[in-house]
């Protein structure tokens, strides 16, 4: 299977995605997560405001297959959800690392983003998980 991985990105072997902008990082599942899942039909998500730690699970995802928590891959308090996936789920399969975005965080330890992996390293990961 041909999947996408940006490299402007992090990742975590739990499989979502990082984009960081300053003290902000963007997060969502990876295209091999949603390919993994099939059709996401419900995604339950944190209350805006609420502290995270850093590889708790903040939510879940559901999908026809199966049931997935979200991992959160920093440390951190929740400014902004994705409310689109309230009535559109199908999002993060169609666009996981555009429309299909699902929270963001602002964060509170710099090293925990030190701890992400890089592309390179994620994609030795899916590898190894699909042999």
């Amino acid at each position: 299977m041909d999947y996408k991985f940006p490299d402007n990105l992090k990742y975590t072997t739990s499989h979502e995605w990082v984009k960081i902008e300053e003290d902000i990082a963007r997060v969502g599942i990876t295209d091999y997560a949603q390919h993994q899942l099939g059709d996401i039909v419900f995604i339950q998500l944190p209350d805006l405001g609420t502290s995270v730690e850093k590889e708790t699970s903040v939510g879940e995802i559901e999908s026809v297959k199966a049931v997935g928590d979200l991992i959160m891959p920093l440390s951190g308090q929740i400014i902004s959800i994705n409310e689109n996936l309230a009535d559109s789920p199908e999002l993060v399969n169609s666009s996981p690392f555009e429309e299909g975005w699902i929270l963001e965080v602002k964060f509170s330890n710099y090293d925990e983003v030190n701890s992400l992996l890089s592309v390179n390293k994620y994609k030795e990961l899916v590898q190894s998980e699909e042999k």
